[in-house]
């Protein structure tokens, strides 16, 4: 089974209802290919601005 590590970045543009449906798509998808996924949802644009500060800074 090949495993793949994938980043989901919820932001301005794509927002979480894509990422949630893109998260969906893949893991329905994945048995039938023999693929596994690992999920990482990171922030990005105003939800990191709002909850972190500036969205361009590295997190600590």
């Amino acid at each position: 089974m090949t495993s793949y590590r994938i980043a989901l970045i919820p932001g301005d543009g794509i927002g979480p209802e894509i990422m949630a449906v893109a998260q969906q798509v893949l893991t329905a998808i994945a048995p039938r290919f023999g693929l596994q996924f690992a999920f990482e949802t990171l922030l990005a644009g105003g939800q990191r601005s709002t909850r972190r500060g500036n969205p361009c800074r590295r997190p600590p």
